[in-house]
């Protein structure tokens, strides 16, 4: 079974930076696409960056393209989201997940998800 660990969450004032972890045993993520997704309360699910298996595919969502940085290290198998400039707007509780939603890379279906990280931005 596919694990997947985030971590590096919590409380950071607007303009601040966090760095989060994604963590991963059982199964290699360089053979994954994987997702950054996050969820607001009383809001979906939604994607915010994907790297293809390949890690020549990149995307964001436009609210927070120039401030999120996707990057993965293969020796540690852990996928990493640098976020900077955060604004309140992006409290939610961030998840990684083995596969990207339909669009964003070369994945048909996601394979696993995190337990979630939570992040607050807030003076």
């Amino acid at each position: 079974q596919l694990q997947l660990v985030e971590s590096g969450g919590g409380l950071v004032q607007p303009g601040g930076s966090l760095r989060l972890s994604c963590a991963a045993s059982r199964f290699t993520l360089d053979h994954y696409d994987i997702g950054w997704f996050r969820q607001a309360p009383g809001n979906e699910r939604k994607e915010v960056s994907c790297i293809t298996r390949s890690g020549g595919n990149i995307n964001y969502a436009d609210s927070v393209k120039g401030r999120f940085t996707i990057s993965g290290d293969s020796a540690k198998n852990t996928v990493y989201l640098q976020m900077n400039s955060l604004k309140p707007e992006d409290t939610a509780v961030y998840y990684c997940a083995a596969g990207c939603a339909p669009g964003w890379g070369d994945s048909v279906a996601i394979d696993a998800w995190g337990q979630g990280t939570l992040v607050t931005v807030s003076s």
